[in-house]
């Protein structure tokens, strides 16, 4: 990707495009959380799902990649690159998350996922991609006491939250933080954001389709479809194109500025957890919500660091 101008380099008119654009991106990814409560209120089977999500992102990047007249490389590099997308990125966390989803209400789902940047801060430690600083420490501080309001037992807020439950959730975070920082670290092998998505989408639905095979969680479309396969369908179709939104905005924006995304989708959840799913909030959550707030900002990668991570990603 070619350098990209900061927040700061944006005409005012280019700023306040650009800040509608994030607004709506924000609203998209924040639909994600209550269109996938929907999804598991028939009690479909989680392999089933991930198998329909791979299915219809597979054939939406497909689709893109043929208008774009692009090929999917298959070289060694790219096919690892393809497995570890597949598996820390879609696989192993939604699995998880549409397990969850059955228990946690959408908008404490929304919340724990603010906690990916203070993962990621400390994933990215362990490898040794960020150097240590106090101001970031003090959004890890942050981010914690917003995860312990949601965690402890004793707190109410709002609507039941199952404890274990929430604790499972957050490896959805840490998977996520996972992805960003092998990114970082070691790139995509020069693959666009579409290549790389067709490429594990499709590597996801050979390691999903035997598990759903085996566990009988088949799920037969329906026609009309019911409320269930609707959500599921915009959810996975929200996905994809509010990822490639993400990826063109930071390729004329700059990543600093697009980052600001995690404040859109965290507000969003809540905002459609509420709306769709009439989910009602105690005073905590918006304190947890705060401190959440608190810690991202703290945390932000500067500028040259949130560049690196995506510098391997071709913007065409």
């Amino acid at each position: 990707m070619k350098d990209t101008p900061d927040h700061g380099g944006l005409s005012r008119r280019d700023e306040l495009w650009f800040s509608v654009f994030l607004v709506l991106m924000g609203a998209g990814w924040g639909a994600t959380q209550p269109l996938t409560k929907i999804a598991v209120s028939t009690e479909y089977g989680y392999f089933g799902l991930v198998f329909w999500q791979q299915v219809l992102g597979a054939a939406l990047m497909m689709v893109i990649c043929v208008l774009r007249r692009t090929k999917l490389p298959l070289h060694a590099t790219a096919l690892r690159a393809y497995v570890v997308i597949a598996m820390i990125g879609t696989v192993l966390p939604n699995t998880i998350s549409y397990q969850a989803a059955v228990f946690l209400p959408a908008g404490i789902m929304s919340l724990l996922l603010s906690i990916i940047p203070m993962f990621a801060f400390v994933i990215a430690l362990l490898l040794r991609t960020e150097r240590f600083a106090m101001r970031r420490l003090g959004g890890l501080a942050f981010g914690l006491v917003g995860v312990l309001i949601i965690l402890l037992p004793s707190v109410d807020m709002g609507e039941p939250v199952p404890v274990g439950w929430a604790g499972i959730y957050l490896l959805v975070a840490l998977f996520y933080a996972f992805e960003g920082n092998y990114v970082a670290r070691w790139g995509v092998a020069g693959l666009d954001p579409f290549q790389l998505m067709l490429g594990a989408a499709l590597v996801g639905l050979f390691v999903i389709t035997p598990l759903m095979l085996v566990s009988g969680q088949t799920i037969v479309p329906l026609w009309p479809m019911p409320a269930a396969q609707t959500a599921l369908v915009a959810s996975s179709v929200i996905h994809v194109m509010v990822y490639a939104s993400y990826v063109w905005l930071v390729g004329r924006a700059g990543a600093v500025f697009a980052v600001q995304v995690s404040y859109m989708v965290t507000g969003f959840g809540l905002f459609w957890a509420w709306l769709i799913l009439n989910e009602a909030f105690s005073l905590l959550i918006f304190v947890s919500l705060a401190t959440m707030f608190a810690g991202m900002y703290l945390v932000q990668p500067r500028p040259k660091a949130v560049l690196a991570a995506h510098g391997t990603i071709d913007d065409k």
